[in-house]
Formats: C-alpha cells, structure tokens, sequence
C-alpha cells in the first residue's frame, strides 16, 4: 500500500483496517548519559477510530513515548508510525496526523484571547483567517466559552485554559488526538464536557483518541481498549472489559468486624484498616470457597463480624496491581 493510498482513506470510514492509526514497533529510548532505558522495546497498535487508554505511574515512560509520537523526542531505536507515516522519516505528514494537548505545558498564549489563539494555531496548520475563525467558533462554541472568546487566556481559569488548550489542538481537524490529562484542573461540569466530547470525537467522527490520565474513572467510561507502561515496558495492552473481567476472576472481599482486629491471622495480601469502633478487612481469593474458612478461623478468635461485601474491582484496583513493584525488583 502506498502512501497516497493511507492519505484518501483518512477521515473515513472505509479507511484500510490494516493501517493501524498509530503503531509502535519495538521503540526504545535511552536519554544521553544515562543506560537506563526509558522506553524499552514498546510495540502497540492501535486501530482507527480507537479512544486508546495509555497509562502508567510516574516516571513509567509515559511522557516520553507521548512525546516521541508527536515528534518532540527522537527514539533511540524503534519506530513510531501515525496513519502509515514514520514521525522521523516522513516527518511534514506524520506531524498533519495528529493534533496534542500535553500535561504540564503551556499549550496556547496566555496574552491572547481564545479566538485569537485558535485563528493562530489555525493559521499555522494552513488554515485561511476565515475559515480559522469559523472553526474557532464552533470549538469554543461547544465547550461553553464563546462568550469569553475575546478575553485573555491568562485571565481564564485552569479549566477554562485547558478547554482552550484541547480546541486549538482540534483545529485542523486531526484524526489522530493525543491528550495527556485533559481533565486536569476542571470542574465536575467541565470535565463531563471534556467526556463527552471525547467521546463524540470517537463515536462520530471516526477520530482516534490516544488518552493518558491518572483519573482511572475516565479511562474506565471512555477507553475501549488499555495499555499500562511500567518502567519502561508494557505490561499489559487489552481491551478494558477483558482486563476488568480477568480481574474479577479473583474475588475482593469487605469484611467488618468490631473492635480493632489486632493479632488476626490473614490470608496474604489481606489488608487491616482500624477505626474508631470498627474494623475494616479487604483483600482478594481465587477461590470463592477459601471465604467460609476464613470466616470461620475469625468466629474461632471471638471477632463478632457485622458484615461481608463482595466487591467488584474497578480499573484502579486493575492498575494498582499491575504497577506493583515485587520484593525481587
């Protein structure tokens, strides 16, 4: 397939389903001076149309792949392709695949107002004035700020200015979106706008969204599939209702007992929380049946139990386990 075959089939739905639109193939990234790899071997793919999880604690190599995608860093080894084009190789395309909000940096101009910065950053991806204008008005429009589109971003909240941030990124129309932390700083309301747009771009428009957040309740209703970076290598890439239901095979336990819980003999990984009056004991069984000997070994120290909840995992609880660092590392 040829590059001008990947370029008419972007933006629509009848794209090639074999171009993925991004795939990393094996990228490596080692920082001068340094051996440590803070990327290691990474390979994912990820098919158009996809709102993709990418997740990690800090310092995982997160950062760095994000950055390596939208052109900032180059990879020590490896390759990075967006809709079939290599981001060192075919550079001026790849960089037309994608627009970027990026955790932790200044994305728009603080001294100028909304619309005048997204006509700028219109007129950077070779927008006419015009038309910029026409597409700032329906962003702003849709995020609930055309009313201060005239003011200075400086002057905007943290919310406000990320809102900012997102719809410069969506000004040429990218079907590729990279966010890192969109949600950041905003409110309850300007986060389910955040969502919801998110999802629309997705479901409607056919864009391909690669969403990094330490809001796993995000990630949980927006991300169809999951990927999670641990000192630079992946652990895990799955669809998010089958790494929900792989960890639901081990069942998590809530058990409250009065008193403080001193002196219990668990099973491992069971955690004790005392409180005032009562206890609170949580931890997880393969093995449904491993409940009624636990339950009967608290009877046999006098523990009067006042109730025992089976929990449903959530993605955070997925996650927590997956970046566990183990006693050999």
């Amino acid at each position: 397939m040829t590059r001008t075959d990947v370029m008419a089939g972007i933006g629509r739905s009848d794209a090639p389903a074999e171009v993925p639109a991004i795939e990393i193939r094996g990228l490596t990234k080692v920082y001068g001076g340094s051996d440590k790899k803070a990327v290691d071997d990474v390979s994912l793919s990820v098919p158009a149309g996809t709102v993709f999880g990418f997740l990690g604690p800090n310092g995982a190599g997160k950062t760095t792949t994000i950055k390596v995608l939208a052109g900032l860093l180059s990879p020590t080894s490896g390759e990075v392709l967006l809709n079939g084009f290599d981001v060192i190789r075919s550079r001026a395309a790849a960089m037309e695949q994608f627009g970027a909000v990026l955790e932790g940096s200044r994305n728009v101009y603080w001294t100028l107002s909304a619309m005048q910065n997204l006509v700028y950053f219109g007129r950077l991806k070779g927008m006419r004035t015009a038309e910029a204008r026409s597409r700032g008005e329906e962003l702003l429009k849709g995020l609930g700020l055309w009313d201060r589109k005239d003011e200075k971003v400086g002057g905007y909240s943290r919310g406000m200015q990320q809102k900012v941030a997102i719809a410069a990124a969506l000004m040429a129309d990218p079907p590729i979106v990279l966010l890192d932390e969109p949600t950041i700083g905003l409110d309850v309301e300007a986060t389910r706008t955040v969502k919801e747009w998110v999802h629309a771009l997705s479901t409607e428009q056919g864009k391909t969204i690669l969403l990094t957040t330490h809001q796993m309740d995000v990630v949980e209703q927006l991300c169809e599939r999951v990927a999670v970076i641990r000192k630079g290598k992946v652990v895990t890439d799955l669809p998010t209702e089958h790494l929900l239901a792989g960890a639901r095979q081990r069942d998590k336990y809530e058990i409250r007992i009065e008193g403080d819980g001193e002196g219990l003999s668990l099973p491992d990984g069971f955690v004790v929380t005392p409180g005032k009056e009562t206890t609170l004991i949580t931890g997880r069984l393969d093995d449904p049946q491993d409940l009624y000997p636990l339950v009967e070994r608290l009877r046999g120290r006098g523990v009067v139990l006042q109730s025992l909840t089976q929990v449903q995992p959530e993605l955070e609880d997925v996650f927590l386990d997956l970046i566990k660092e183990t006693p050999h590392e």
